[in-house]
């Protein structure tokens, strides 16, 4: 049993790498595109709908499809139930917010809000479109077919994204894009999908399942409204070309970040909830993950962080360079949030709600102390204040589940300690390698940046036989002998 669920991991883990891999490349060359095409206060005013469409979701779901996937042995009259609820609850907050939309264009200054409002916001019944048939798949761990839909989601979003902009259609460009993502998206999980909703509808599974979903949903949703916390504030106090060039920069930070952990964590899940009763097994599978992931993302982050300036000389216009800064700081904070995710996990697996409700509120308490001393100083000192959050979020998910595994802090310690030593000699070697590159020519500077930072990670990966490196070898020669 425990072989075969190691091999569930690593193929769905495998697949879902290579989606969000797959993915990321052709978000990130679509964004490229878009980048050029488009100017930073379009981005601006899309910042603003964008992040009301993630509280939405967050409130649309209301945490009962984590709970599907949690759930024992959950069946149709309990999918039903979480399917209609999530259509009725999203399609109300939809006419509520378009309604609405007029009164934040004329707050923000921003017009185009009022104009797209009423099209964007139609992610949210589409989103709950999604929620039950991707809840299923993932407790069937089919994440080979996930993983496709996903890819071929985001390919098609991303040529007519590029497309309309090309043609000078403006912010209806990342309209267009984020709708037709979730529209291919729920076309596709609804064509292969076994389940359909059938029968009499009951709400008796939505008052068995309400007080741990609510406790999920109350952490998602204060989770992310302090994410998007800033964008809120910025839209405000700030132009909108200034929102624009600090929501790039995180969300340019995202994209490796989100594709690994999503990846990660929806195989993980489930994973590590078949295992829950098994205290030394849980806790040796939670370290092994949090190593992987670390042993990836660490280099990874601080690499981008350290060849920012040139990359974005290389494959972006003069427009975009004030985001250089911020892009080269919101990277540390995205280290911190790979592992604090994956502690996030074990949480919801093995903690009550309200225990998580808690943790959410202290960890808020810190960032609303945080954003009260930086957003009125300025953008780079909410970045920095973005760094400090992810820590702090890492340092308290992790201590709240030293009472749920065997995990011990000195483990932990002596488990990461060697990873983030060897990221940070490869930061050194790329920075010294920048320093002493000729000026100009930025793409052969980046390639030249990129090539001595990984021959540096890999070498010292193999003097110092790092575990977490021959822990990767060992999981790409297993998926290659296959």
């Amino acid at each position: 049993m425990e072989e075969q669920l190691r091999e569930q991991v690593a193929r769905g883990v495998a697949w879902s790498m290579a989606e969000k891999i797959g993915s990321m490349l052709s978000m990130t060359a679509v964004r490229l595109v878009i980048l050029n095409l488009l100017e930073p206060r379009i981005f601006g005013c899309f910042a603003i709908p964008s992040a009301v469409a993630a509280v939405a979701m967050v409130v649309a779901d209301s945490g009962f499809s984590q709970n599907l996937i949690r759930r024992r042995d959950p069946g149709p009259r309990d999918y039903k139930a979480v399917f209609v609820f999530n259509m009725a609850l999203s399609s109300a907050l939809y006419v509520l917010l378009a309604l609405l939309a007029p009164v934040a264009a004329r707050y923000y200054g921003m017009p185009e809000i009022a104009r797209i409002a009423p099209v964007f916001l139609l992610l949210l019944p589409l989103s709950s479109l999604c929620s039950v048939q991707n809840a299923i798949f993932t407790r069937q761990f089919r994440f080979a077919l996930l993983s496709k839909v996903n890819f071929l989601s985001s390919f098609v979003s991303g040529l007519a994204a590029v497309a309309l902009a090309a043609l000078g259609c403006g912010i209806w460009s990342l309209v267009a894009e984020r709708l037709l993502a979730m529209g291919v998206r729920a076309a596709l999980l609804w064509r292969f999908s076994d389940w359909h909703p059938s029968g009499r509808f009951s709400a008796a599974p939505l008052r068995e399942m309400a007080p741990f979903s609510m406790s999920l949903m109350a952490t998602d949703l204060i989770s992310t409204l302090y994410n998007k916390l800033p964008q809120f504030f910025f839209g405000r106090l700030y132009p909108a070309a200034t929102l624009g060039v600090f929501e790039q920069a995180v969300k340019l930070k995202d994209m490796p970040t989100t594709a690994a952990v999503q990846s990660v964590q929806s195989v993980t899940f489930p994973a590590l909830a078949k295992i829950g009763d098994d205290a030394p097994k849980f806790a040796e599978s939670y370290r092994q993950v949090m190593m992987v992931m670390a042993y990836v993302m660490f280099p990874a982050l601080l690499g981008l962080s350290a060849v920012a300036r040139d990359l974005f000389d290389a494959l972006l216009t003069d427009k975009w360079r004030p985001t250089v800064p911020y892009f080269e700081v919101v990277c540390l904070a995205g280290m911190f949030y790979s592992v604090g995710m994956i502690a996030y996990n074990v949480l919801k697996i093995k903690s009550r709600g309200p225990l998580i409700v808690r943790l959410e509120v202290l960890k808020k308490l810190v960032m609303t102390a945080v954003f009260a001393v930086t957003i009125p100083c300025s953008v780079m000192a909410v970045v920095w204040g973005l760094v400090v959050i992810a820590f702090c979020e890492m340092a308290v998910n992790f201590w709240a589940t030293l009472r749920f595994t065997t995990l011990s802090v000195g483990r932990f310690l002596r488990t990461m300690l060697p990873v983030a030593l060897a990221s940070a000699a490869m930061y050194a070697v790329v920075r010294l390698t920048a320093a002493a590159m000729p000026p100009g020519h930025a793409l052969l500077r980046v390639a030249a940046e990129v090539a001595a930072g990984c021959a540096s990670y890999l070498l010292v990966s193999l003097l110092f036989r790092l575990e977490a490196f021959r822990q990767v070898v060992s999981l790409l020669k297993k998926q290659a002998a296959r």
